[in-house]
C-alpha cells in the first residue's frame, strides 16, 4: 500500500478583498476540503490521489489542471455531462471575517457514488482514507459513498481519517450527528473543533468517549488557541505559531495536511501537531484556500523569525 486518497468536491472558487457586492476584481481559484489537504500532502511530498466529480465545462477543466499541476493525482476523476461544477464565492467585509456563498446544490460533486469509491480505494490501494463530513452532506448518494469507502477502507485495513468539518448551511447538526456516528466504527483518526466534538459523541467529556469505543485519536483545534491531540496514552497540547493572520479559511485543512503528512512520515504525535502548526501557520499568512501551503524544504522557514531576508 502507498500514498492517500481523499474523497469530495472540489468547487471553482472566486474571492474578492472587499464586498462581492460592488464588484471589482476577484480571483478565480479551486477551493475544496478535501482537495485542499490532498494539495497540501502533496507538496509535502506524498503521493495522493483525489476522487470526486466535475461537471463537462471550463470550471471543471480547472479543477482538474490545477490538481494535476499541483501533483495531486486525477485518474478517479468523473466528468458528469448533465451536471455542473460547483461554484463557491469568498468576500471579506472586514479584516480576517470571510463571507461564504455557497452554488452547488445538485452539482456535479453531489453525484459521487459508493462504486466508484470503492473502486478507487480498490485500485489505489492507499495507505490512508482522508474524508469530511462536507461530502455526506452534498447528496443521499454522496452520503452513501462516504459510509462505503470509510467500511471498505477499514476492511482492507486502510487507515481512515475524518474531519468533522460541519457545515451548517449544508445540513442540521442532528443529521450531521446521525451520519458521522455511524461511520466511527471505521475511523483511526478523528479531527474537530471543540464546537463538532458533540456531533461525534454526546459524552459530557467526549474525546475520551471516542477513545474508548475505538477511535485511536481525537485531534481537538482551536485555531489562534493551538491543538490537542488524545490518544490512549495521554493527551499533548501544541500552541498555534505566532503569525500576521491575513486570511483564515483553508488554515484547518492545511493543519491536517501536515498532521497527516507527520502521520504517513511516522512521527510522533508531538511532531505531527508541530508539522500541522507551520502548515497551518504558512496558509494564514496568504490569501487563498491552499495557495501559501509549504512545501518540505520551506517547513523551516518559520523559526527564522519576522523581517530575515535569505540571501
Amino acid at each position: 500500500m502507498s500514498g492517500v486518497l481523499t474523497i469530495g468536491e472540489a468547487m471553482a472558487s472566486v474571492r474578492t478583498r472587499a464586498l462581492l457586492r460592488l464588484g471589482g476584481a476577484a480571483q478565480l481559484s479551486v477551493a475544496g476540503s478535501e482537495s485542499n489537504v490532498a494539495i497540501g500532502l502533496a507538496r509535502l511530498g506524498h503521493e495522493v490521489s483525489w476522487v470526486g466529480v466535475v461537471g463537462e465545462d471550463q470550471p471543471g477543466e480547472l479543477i482538474r489542471r490545477t490538481l494535476r499541476a499541483e501533483g495531486v493525482g486525477t485518474g478517479f476523476v468523473r466528468s458528469a455531462q448533465d451536471a455542473f461544477t460547483g461554484f463557491i464565492a469568498f468576500d471579506q467585509p472586514t479584516h480576517d471575517i470571510t463571507r461564504v456563498s455557497y452554488h452547488r446544490a445538485g452539482s456535479a460533486g453531489s453525484t459521487l457514488t459508493a462504486a466508484e469509491c470503492v473502486a478507487a480505494l480498490t485500485a489505489a490501494s492507499p495507505e490512508l482514507l482522508h474524508l469530511t463530513g462536507i461530502t455526506p452532506a452534498l447528496s443521499a448518494t454522496a452520503r452513501e459513498a462516504t459510509v462505503a469507502a470509510a467500511r471498505a477502507a477499514h476492511g482492507a485495513g486502510v487507515r481512515v481519517a475524518l474531519d468533522v468539518n460541519h457545515r451548517a448551511r449544508l445540513w442540521s447538526r442532528a443529521d450531521a450527528a446521525a451520519t458521522l456516528r455511524e461511520l466511527l466504527p471505521w475511523v483511526h483518526t478523528v479531527f474537530a473543533s471543540e464546537d463538532e466534538l458533540d456531533l461525534l459523541s454526546p459524552a459530557e467529556h467526549p474525546a475520551p468517549d471516542l477513545l474508548a469505543r475505538g477511535v485511536a485519536e481525537v485531534v481537538v483545534t482551536a485555531g489562534a488557541n493551538g491543538a490537542r491531540c488524545h490518544t490512549p496514552e495521554g493527551s499533548l497540547y501544541r500552541p498555534a505559531l505566532p503569525v500576521t493572520v491575513v486570511d483564515s479559511i483553508g488554515a484547518g485543512d492545511a493543519f491536517v495536511s501536515g498532521y497527516l503528512s507527520g502521520v504517513l512520515d511516522g512521527l510522533s504525535p508531538d511532531l505531527r501537531l508541530g508539522r500541522a502548526a507551520a502548515a497551518g501557520a504558512f496558509c494564514v499568512g496568504a490569501h487563498g484556500d491552499w495557495e501559501a501551503l509549504p512545501r518540505r524544504e520551506d517547513l523551516t522557514l518559520l523559526s527564522y523569525g519576522e523581517g530575515l531576508a535569505l540571501r
